[in-house]
Formats: structure tokens, C-alpha cells, sequence
């Protein structure tokens, strides 16, 4: 079955294609630029609403709904939001047989949304904070599309909360990053960096931007999640005010978070090998297999048994019992990353075995039929949850580099792609001049006390320590 997916090392993006294709979670669709998530895509995308869906309601969040068209006018009240997304909205012109008065756009993003029902539903204090995310599609007419790395349409959530004072909202967007940065290392087993953004990088109409940033295997970047401070700049201009508790009259704070549909991207090119898909435990919709050999009862008895005790003790699990070999089985499972594997055969009830096999290393691990099986796949699980995370951590810093001129950056790029830490002086005429260098962004700002000299571009003192690379 995994003869169709090209090897990782010999083409990366054939590769990554062939596994979406491979482990049926997405399909091309006669519309272009956009894909269809199939089930399994889908599922992955379900586990991941659910965790953090979890976390933002612990945090105080609360989930709406906003309409998805935007009429024109509302857009343009805030003018770095609108330059920024001008070149990606779509525009519906005509409903029915009629033409609109005003064009409206198919949601890029919700701030002109939310900020137009804030104005209308806050009065005072006592009002606030509102802390909303919305669950949705948008729409962005992208040029180049990959499959959930970047399509016209994709699903996302964005969280829009305002507040009464600065501190709080800066405290809003600031444990934000912290959960997108605590479920990426805890959840997808992927170690992420965070920092916050550059001026030009950063998102249109915002005080700053905080981003979360992965490395892929082929050391190329994806930003995975996104947490903007908006201070008083969309509240000014959609006229969002309260009366603190002075009685005066007051613009509130507000700020804009979100992740996406990407993160299956991200998924797949930091865990997924030769074979296919490769799941960590705490996020695989399906996280135990177990395959029967040959028709005995006797193993089918045993293998409903051990199924029953494992989503009993919440360790999802499912029984293949189709008319498949066990070898077409076998690779099923694995192109499509369940975690661990069981196969149980007449042979092994004779000797009173069972056997797992480990989709993360695919080692077998034979124990007795009358251990713990239970205890045995929850220590099974933790050590593929671990084992992921500690493999994407050291294959993340061996692609983590420093550079101290322009020639070292370009070396780097070159050669093999990866985070390149390098100081900046903050000048935009650098950061474009970097970018020359095969499309190399700055990733973030980091902590300043990382700073130990010059500009990597110019030479002059620096005032920032970035870390730089290439994105998807």
C-alpha cells in the first residue's frame, strides 16, 4: 500500500502530497485552489477543536458566530487591515439575478465583524471583557495552494476579545501564544519556538503580533498559530467605547488570535515517514489498532475483549475485522499513523503472547497474554508521545543555526534550510534585503539578551536577535 508515496529525502513536497493522498485525509476538488478534508482529515481537525476548543472555555472563552460576508464599507474603517488583505479577498457583486448596491467580501478574517457588533453590545465596564471565538471558514484567493498548508478556503478558529485596560488585553494575548505553544509541545509533539514579530511581518492593523513557529522536517518554517495585541487601533476606528468606572467615556482594548486547518500540515512534515502518516497518541483520532489473524473464535474473544477494556479506560480503539490479508492490514494502519498495532493470531494464543508494533519505530514488543494490557498500552502510548517529541526536538535543532554576515545566511539556505538565529538593527531596508536570499522572512524577535553584536545585512549595532528562515 505505501509503494505509492514517494521517499521523504529524495522529493519532500511529492512526498507530502502522496501522503494527504495516501491516508485519505484530503482530495483535490473542481474547485481550484481548494480541497475537499476527507474523514480522516477531518477527524485529525475534530481532536484538535476539541483540546483547544477545552482550553479557551477554561480560560473564560466562549464560542459565536459571525456572518461571513462583509459589506465594503466596514472593511475599509480600518485602513492597514484593508491594504493588508486587499490582494486575497474575494467580492460577491450579485445576489440572485440582482447586482448589490455594495459589494460585500467573503470573510478573510472577522476583526470588521466583531468590531461592528462590539460597538453596538458594550456600554460599560461591566460589560467587559468579552472573551468570543468563532469556529469557521474563510476565504483567501492565494495564488499558490497546497493542500491545508495553504488553500483558498480552509478552516480555522479566531478568537476576538476586548478589554477594559491595556494590561489585561496584553495579558489576553499573551497566554494565547502560551496555549498555541503548550498544545504544539504537548499535544502534536511538535517544539515550537515563539516570539514576536517584526514590523513588516506583522499582522495589518496590529501593535505587535506574537507568533508560534515550527520547523519541518525539510527545515523549512510553517507559523502555527498567532496571537495579535490590537491596543485601541480597531476600537478607534469602529468607534468601540465604555464608560470605565471614572463615568468617562473610553475606547476599549482588544485583541485577535487564531490557528488552522495548517496544523495537519504540520503534523504530517514533522512526525510522517516513508510509510505514510505517524500520529502522536494525544492527538490521534484512532489511537490502537488491534488486527485478529485467521478466523479463530478463540482470537476473535480475545480481541473484542481487549477493544472493550481500552475505550472503556478511554484508549480509542478499533477491531479490523474486514476480509483484508493481514499484511494489507498491517499497511493500512500504518499510512494512516495509528499509534499502536496488535495483532493477535492462533500461534500466539498457543504460546500465550501478544503482539504490539510501535508505528513511531515499527519495533514489536511481545508480552504475555495474562499481563496488563491496559497498563502496558497506556506506558505504550506515553513512550510514542515522548519518543515523538524528543525526535522532532533534536531533529529541529540540528537544523538551528547561527549566522553573522549575509554569506553565512546564504550557506545556510543553501545548504540545508533551517532556523537561523542572526542579530538585526531593526532597519526594514535589511529585512528586505534578506529576503532576497531565496524568500528568507524573519521568523520572530526573541529575547533581546540573545543580541551579541552586529547586523547580520549591514554590519551596524544590533537591536534585535531574530530567528530567520524560509515558510511556507
Amino acid at each position: 500500500m505505501n509503494n505509492k508515496i514517494t521517499k521523504r529525502d529524495e522529493n519532500f513536497a511529492k512526498w507530502y502530497t502522496d501522503v494527504v493522498m495516501a491516508a485519505r485525509l484530503a482530495s483535490y476538488t473542481s474547485v481550484k485552489g481548494c480541497i475537499a478534508i476527507e474523514p480522516n482529515g477531518y477527524a485529525l481537525w475534530e481532536k484538535m477543536q476539541e483540546i483547544l476548543d477545552k482550553k479557551f472555555k477554561e480560560l473564560g472563552h466562549v464560542n459565536v458566530q459571525m456572518p461571513m460576508l462583509i459589506p465594503e464599507n466596514l472593511l475599509k474603517k480600518e485602513g492597514e487591515l484593508v491594504e493588508g488583505f486587499a490582494p486575497e479577498v474575494a467580492w460577491v457583486t450579485e445576489g440572485g439575478a440582482n447586482k448589490l448596491e455594495e459589494r460585500h467580501c467573503i470573510r478573510p478574517t472577522s476583526e470588521t465583524m466583531f468590531c461592528d457588533y462590539y460597538a453596538t453590545h458594550v456600554k460599560s465596564y461591566k460589560d467587559l471583557p468579552m472573551l468570543y471565538n468563532q469556529w469557521c471558514n474563510v476565504l483567501r484567493w492565494e495564488h499558490e495552494t497546497r493542500p491545508f498548508l495553504r488553500s483558498r478556503e480552509f478552516l480555522w478558529q479566531e478568537g476576538h476579545t476586548i478589554h477594559a485596560t491595556k494590561e489585561e488585553a496584553e495579558r489576553e494575548t499573551q497566554q494565547m501564544m502560551d496555549v498555541y505553544k503548550w498544545f504544539h509541545h504537548e499535544i502534536l509533539a511538535i517544539p515550537s519556538i515563539t516570539g514576536r514579530k517584526t514590523e513588516k511581518e506583522k499582522f495589518a492593523g496590529a501593535e505587535y503580533t506574537l507568533t508560534n513557529e515550527a520547523l519541518m522536517y525539510n527545515g523549512v518554517s510553517l507559523q502555527a498559530g498567532t496571537s495579535h495585541y490590537f491596543g485601541q487601533k480597531f476600537s478607534r476606528a469602529y468607534n468601540i467605547k465604555f464608560q470605565n468606572k471614572e463615568n468617562k467615556e473610553e475606547f476599549v482594548y482588544q485583541t485577535s488570535w487564531g490557528t488552522a486547518t495548517r496544523m495537519i500540515g504540520g503534523l504530517i512534515m514533522v512526525h510522517g515517514d516513508d510509510k505514510g502518516l505517524v500520529l502522536p497518541p494525544k492527538i490521534a483520532p484512532k489511537q490502537v489498532v488491534i488486527i485478529p489473524i485467521g478466523k479463530d473464535n478463540k482470537v476473535m474473544e480475545i480481541a473484542l475483549k481487549i477493544k472493550k477494556e481500552l475505550n472503556d479506560n478511554q484508549i480509542v480503539t478499533y477491531l479490523d475485522n474486514t476480509e483484508k490479508s493481514p499484511g494489507f492490514k498491517f499497511a493500512e494502519a500504518e499510512v494512516n499513523g495509528i499509534p499502536v498495532r496488535i495483532e493477535i493470531g492462533p500461534r500466539d494464543l498457543e504460546n500465550g503472547k501478544i503482539t504490539f508494533t510501535r508505528r513511531d519505530t515499527s519495533e514489536k514488543e511481545v508480552i504475555d497474554l495474562d499481563s496488563n494490557i491496559l497498563e502496558y498500552t497506556k506506558d505504550l502510548l506515553d513512550r510514542i508521545q515522548k519518543n515523538l517529541y524528543e525526535k522532532a526536538k533534536e531533529r529541529r535543532d540540528a537544523l538551528t543555526f547561527e549566522a553573522k554576515n549575509l554569506d553565512e545566511m546564504k550557506d545556510i539556505l543553501n545548504t540545508q534550510p533551517g532556523f537561523i538565529h542572526a542579530d538585526w538593527c531593526g532597519e526594514e531596508e535589511c529585512e528586505i534585503k534578506i529576503k532576497e536570499i531565496r524568500g528568507c522572512k524573519s521568523r520572530c524577535i526573541t529575547d533581546d539578551s540573545f543580541i551579541t553584536g552586529k547586523c547580520v545585512c549591514c554590519g551596524k549595532d544590533a537591536k534585535y536577535h531574530v530567528i530567520w528562515g524560509l515558510q511556507y
